[in-house]
């Protein structure tokens, strides 16, 4: 599972992509302890969300929306 990028001062947060996903749309996994959600990046939406609260969620979605052009550039060369 490549890691794409950690926030670990914002609260530890590790966004990443799991190798065996390429069928797929583009999409990025979110951790944080035991908490995880997955959003779809065209266009950024919440795809799956375990445990993270919802002002939580729209901080890490702000995250996503705000790195995702990197994300899918992290996608293609990885998949392509």
């Amino acid at each position: 599972m490549p890691t794409i990028l950690r926030y670990i001062r914002y609260k530890g947060y590790r966004f990443y992509f799991c190798s065996h996903e390429p069928n797929e749309p583009p999409h990025i996994h979110v951790d944080k302890d035991n908490l995880s959600a997955k959003f779809w990046l065209s266009p950024v939406f919440l795809a799956r969300n375990i445990r993270f609260l919802g002002k939580e969620l729209r901080k890490i979605q702000a995250m996503v929306e705000s790195n995702k052009i990197m994300f899918l550039e992290a996608w293609n060369e990885y998949f392509s």
